[in-house]
């Protein structure tokens, strides 16, 4: 390629609306444009970087067996009701009508596509198992589209799906998949990926894993060990509480009044968080009320409540529904309350735990000496797991402190089990030529913020260091002054530039005439891994100038061999 010919300009600064510098990188190094809230173009220069990617994926494809398919973006209603999810899944489900006024979505993953598919397909036990993939385009109606392709609307996503006839199949293939991502991260460049346990989510399904870029301006938290391998997303999360030396008393009211939230009732009354307990409020699908306990100190996650309570979105109880359980707002205790007019759920915080500091149903008013197993008599609590983890709490696997990490999800894995297979009726015959239902596994990876990410990590003041793998180009030719004196710059470069070009070695040509700062400038910007530069002053001692733009390093080397030589580094 030559610049004369690359379609995309290259700018000294980033629109003020950039903030990830991913985004402004991608701007300013002419890679994307922005065409609305989360929709972008590609220019040549950022659609090479995307292709470089996807040949790797496929080739990590291939190697654990998927066979590459091809499924539609835009799918009829009738699918996504077969599955369930046309009504359960929200507004981020892009739902429109054609001219006849049949209705469709756009599709924003692919389970039901590819369980009609199968369906079609497969209805034999000899054809198990088997894995499809595909890259695509989805769309999510994302509502709050940022970071330029860290958050968007429109992506293009790698979506596999593997199909089994039992468990222990299909959980085979689920940590082959968890290797090849290993592989496919490892292989773009990024340096600081971590796997960890995660919440199904809408997909539905057992086990699941992110893959999570580890990054400061990620909006997903997970906590990691240093001592041991466990690692989760804050959603799914878990502590140890240990031991506490309550003491069982009576049940004594004592006056706290203008104290309705735990901060102000232990810094009035001097008392530890961890010796209070409060009640969390919200209301299920059918609108009945639920009331959760825990620990003053810890918050309700709300990943964690809603697959508690089945519900797609958390919606909180007013007052109204609160006051005609018996409870008094602020001041709530299951005591002097009737247990069937609500659903009560206890946090593991509070197992064993005696004494503590509750509400006593009265306003301005609390409750010493609140003893779980002794004042829960009568109630029916389902005790569960709610609590969001804190930053250096306890290990659940070994007891050492966690660490709070950010990162951005660049792939996802799910154990789907049954979900979409038997909802949507897909049957195959088994040895004794019985029905049964196959299982199902799904892998993602966004193609698009994988690229994001690399930039995120991989970058320095003046533009992209891309990683070998998928710069947008392998080689940079950079000829000065080619119109000054004889033209032997510019013969020289010429000639560099056909040999790497027979040689096999993606290249750009710099065939501008500009001056050496404007050239450099452009040239960070493209982040190309090696850059050649010809100019009079090498010329005279028969060499050019190597420089390798992730150190800025540079070495002399002479005129003979050179295309050999760049392609030895090139390849080797």
């Amino acid at each position: 390629m030559r610049m004369t010919q690359l379609l995309g300009r290259r700018d000294k600064d980033a629109p003020k609306e950039a903030q990830s510098v991913s985004h402004q990188l991608l701007l300013r190094g002419g890679y994307a444009r922005q065409v609305g809230a989360g929709l972008f173009s590609l220019l040549p220069l950022g659609y090479r970087v995307i292709r470089k990617i996807e040949s790797i994926v496929r080739e990590e494809m291939e190697k654990v067996g998927a066979q590459e398919v091809l499924m539609p973006v835009v799918l009829p209603r009738e699918l996504w009701e077969e599955s369930g999810r046309y009504d359960s899944v929200g507004s981020e489900l892009l739902r429109f009508k054609d001219r006849t006024g049949k209705d469709f979505v756009l599709g924003m993953t692919h389970e039901e596509a590819v369980v009609h598919l199968a369906r079609n397909e497969v209805n034999s036990y000899k054809q198990f198992p088997f894995t499809v993939y595909q890259l695509q385009t989805k769309f999510r109606d994302e509502p709050r589209a940022r970071g330029g392709l860290i958050r968007v609307k429109e992506f293009t996503m790698k979506d596999a799906y593997s199909f089994h006839m039992d468990q222990p199949c299909m959980e085979k293939t689920y940590w082959q998949f968890h290797e090849a991502y290993e592989r496919i991260f490892d292989r773009v460049g990024l340096k600081n990926v971590a796997s960890v346990a995660s919440d199904a989510g809408m997909m539905g399904g057992g086990l699941s894993h992110e893959f999570m870029s580890v990054l400061e301006i990620g909006e997903d938290s997970f906590l990691t060990c240093p001592s041991c391998d466990y690692r989760a997303n804050r959603e799914v999360a878990k502590t140890t509480y240990g031991k506490h030396e309550d003491v069982t008393g009576e049940l004594e009211v004592f006056d706290t009044p203008g104290t309705s939230s735990i901060e102000d009732l232990c810094r009035d009354h001097d008392l530890e968080s961890t010796s209070t307990c409060k009640a969390f409020f919200c209301l299920d699908d059918e609108k009945g009320l639920v009331c959760a306990l825990i620990r003053g100190d810890l918050e309700v996650n709300d990943a964690k409540i809603k697959a508690m309570i089945g519900s797609r979105e958390l919606v909180m109880a007013g007052d109204e529904a609160i006051r005609s359980a018996g409870f008094v707002p602020g001041y709530a205790s299951i005591l002097k309350t009737k247990g069937e007019s609500y659903r009560l759920l206890v946090d593991e915080s509070l197992r064993g735990r005696r004494g503590m500091i509750a509400g006593a149903n009265e306003e301005g008013k609390h409750l010493r000496g609140f003893d779980l197993e002794r004042d829960l008599d009568g109630f029916e609590p389902e005790w569960c797991d709610l609590a969001s983890v804190p930053d250096g709490s306890p290990c659940v696997e070994c007891g050492a402190s966690l660490s709070l990490k950010r990162g951005v999800e660049i792939g996802n894995i799910f154990q789907l089990g049954s979900k979409y297979s038997e909802s949507m009726k897909m049957t195959y015959l088994d040895k004794q030529g019985k029905a049964q239902v196959p299982i199902m596994g799904c892998y993602g990876i966004g193609i698009g913020r994988l690229m994001a990410c690399v930039l995120e990590e991989q970058n320095d003041r003046f533009g992209p260091i891309w990683p070998e793998s998928i710069a947008p180009f392998q080689v940079q030719i950079n000829a000065l002054d080619m119109r000054r004196g004889d033209g032997e710059v510019g013969e020289v470069a010429e000639s560099l530039y056909q040999e790497l070009l027979e040689l096999g070695i993606d290249v750009v040509f710099d065939d501008r005439n500009e001056k050496a700062g404007f050239q450099f400038n452009d040239a960070d910007l493209l982040g190309v891994p090696l850059r050649v530069v010809i100019s009079p002053k090498t010329l005279k001692d028969g060499e050019v100038e190597m420089r390798t733009r992730a150190v800025k390093d540079s070495t002399r080397h002479g005129l003979e061999g050179l295309a050999e030589l760049i392609a030895s580094r090139i390849k080797g």
